[in-house]
């Protein structure tokens, strides 16, 4: 089966995005802990898993193609003194991962590969759920 490899191209850029923000919501999370917040740790860490989830998505992809999954260099993570600090730095992360997405869901459109157009659709409609969550948190 050949694979495009423009496809394997977004699918390494949106598992390293998602192991990033694995990365960033775990750390995020100790840090509220760490604050005394133990609701807003709760929420970031079950934040995380969501982000691993998306990643197995990704990796099981991956492998059925015939690739070894790799995260590649993962962002630094964005702290902040608050929570409001850490909620505009994870708007922005939510924001580059809808545009991943959106780009990465065009390709597979033209391509017309079915399994990649599926994923693709599925984890922008979960990243833009999270970007609504975020924004409605920070108003709230």
């Amino acid at each position: 089966m050949a694979v495009d490899p423009r496809t394997l191209g977004w699918l390494a850029r949106a598992l390293n995005h998602e192991m990033g923000a694995v990365q960033q919501y775990l750390a995020q999370s100790v840090l509220a802990r760490l604050w005394g917040d133990v609701e807003l740790a709760a929420h970031l860490r079950a934040e995380a898993m969501e982000e691993l989830e998306h990643a197995e998505l990704l990796i099981e992809r991956q492998i059925l193609l015939g690739v070894a999954p790799c995260g590649g260099q993962l962002p630094v993570v964005r702290l902040g003194r608050n929570a409001q600090e850490l909620f505009a730095h994870d708007q922005q992360m939510e924001v580059q991962a809808v545009q991943l997405y959106v780009n990465a869901l065009m390709h597979a459109q033209r391509l017309r590969d079915q399994d990649s157009i599926a994923l693709f659709q599925s984890l922008l409609a979960q990243e833009q759920e999270h970007l609504e969550h975020i924004a409605h948190t920070k108003s709230g």
